[in-house]
């Protein structure tokens, strides 16, 4: 789970402890908690902050404990805003960085759970048939076309109609891949569909060119691994 939406995770050592973090990277409504478990009360933080890719100052926030924790908010911004931001802790003269160097997160909007779990299930579902499609390769007597259409008609619900509707939701954009942009989660949808739709054709005109199904599997597979969000929507604050 190394992709830009999953929290960053690590541990650092302090004085005589070892403190472990999960600094968030994607947030939803209100703003963004960042904790640190801290339980040592001669530990302090600060939280600096700054909109991504903007010539903005560092905002600093001295963190509050709370208990065991230390815990401060990063401001929400509009649906497919950035910050970078740095958890700076100091005991006595001792003072770490969490991860070394700043975290992105990205804002986003609430999508409606109906609209998510079907989309979500057409494009796992999409990914399961798409394999199957291309095990029928080595079968005695591979029969493929209900396979690829099955394919073709779960890619095209999931992620070329539920997809752009998660995405404006989300992020108040439609399409961010090309031409208009760099989202790979919009581009790698296309490019799988795209495979489909030409082994279809190749198939139909020859039943003897299953290599097509094995070929379209395999990149369907290919984009999948791509994690998720992978240069994704990006709001421009100019």
């Amino acid at each position: 789970m190394t992709g830009p939406s999953y929290p960053v995770r690590g541990s650092v050592r302090l004085g005589m402890d070892e403190i472990k973090y999960r600094l968030p990277r994607t947030q939803a409504d209100g703003d963004a908690e960042v904790r640190v478990a801290a339980a040592n009360p001669a530990v302090q933080g600060t939280l600096a902050w700054k909109r991504f890719k903007t010539k903005d100052e560092w905002t600093y926030i001295k963190m509050e404990r709370g208990g065991k924790d230390l815990l401060a908010r990063l401001p929400h911004q509009p649906p497919a805003g950035k910050l970078m931001y740095r958890v700076i802790l100091q005991e006595h003269e001792e003072r770490v960085t969490l991860g070394g160097q700043p975290v992105v997160i990205r804002f986003k909007g609430e999508v409606p759970a109906p609209v998510l779990v079907v989309h979500v299930i057409c494009m796992f579902m999409g990914m399961l048939v798409a394999t199957r499609a291309g095990v029928e390769y080595f079968s005695p007597n591979p029969s493929y076309m209900n396979l690829i259409v099955w394919t073709i008609g779960l890619l095209t619900v999931g992620g070329l109609c539920l997809g752009p509707v998660v995405q404006k939701y989300a992020f108040g954009a439609y399409w961010t891949g090309w031409p208009f942009g760099t989202d790979l989660t919009d581009n790698k949808t296309l490019v799988a569909w795209l495979g489909w739709v030409i082994a279809w054709l190749k198939i139909r005109r020859s039943p003897k060119a299953g290599w097509w199904a094995v070929a379209a599997a395999v990149v369907t597979l290919v984009v999948f691994a791509i994690p998720h969000s992978m240069f994704g929507s990006e709001l421009k604050y100019e």
